[in-house]
C-alpha cells in the first residue's frame, strides 16, 4: 500500500538518520550532531563523520560546510534501533494502514461476538437450534 503522510513522518522522525561524510572538520558543529572520525585506509575519500537524527541539524551542518567551500557528501540510512522494524517494515507497506486494518477486524470480531452471545442467550434461538440439529440427525 502507498505510504502515508503519517508514515513518512514516522520514517523521517525515528528511522532515517543523516551521515555527512568530510574531508577536514566544519568550523561549528551544530548542536544535536555528533562527529566521528573514520579510520585512516587506502582508498577512503573522507576522514571524517556527522551523524544527525533530524533534517535541521543536518541542514544547519551541510549550510556551514557550503559557506566554507568544503567538500562533502550525505547519505540517508536507516537508524540501529530496536523498534526501526514497526515504525518501518522492510517491504515498504503503511504502518497506519495496518493498525486501521487491526482496529477494523477487532471491533468487527467484538460486534460479531456480541451478536452470536445475544442471539444464544434467547431461549427461542437455542430449541430451534436444538430441533434442527435433531432433525439433521434424522
Amino acid at each position: 500500500m502507498q505510504l502515508t503522510r503519517f508514515d513518512r513522518w514516522l520514517r523521517e522522525k525515528f528511522v532515517h538518520e543523516i551521515h555527512v561524510y568530510s574531508l577536514r572538520p566544519p568550523e561549528i558543529v551544530p548542536k544535536g550532531v555528533r562527529a566521528e572520525d573514520l579510520p585512516e585506509t587506502p582508498g577512503r575519500k573522507f576522514r571524517h563523520r556527522y551523524v544527525a537524527h533530524s533534517s535541521q541539524a543536518a541542514d544547519a551542518l551541510i549550510g556551514s560546510l557550503k559557506e566554507h567551500n568544503q567538500m562533502f557528501t550525505t547519505r540517508v540510512v536507516d537508524r540501529k534501533a530496536w523498534y526501526v522494524p514497526l515504525c518501518a517494515p522492510k517491504d515498504n507497506k503503511s504502518v497506519t494502514w495496518w493498525c486501521a486494518w487491526v482496529l477494523l477486524s477487532c471491533v468487527g470480531a467484538f460486534v460479531v461476538t456480541n451478536a452470536l452471545r445475544a442471539l444464544f442467550a434467547n431461549p427461542t434461538f437455542r430449541d430451534n437450534i436444538a430441533e434442527a440439529l435433531e432433525i439433521m440427525k434424522g
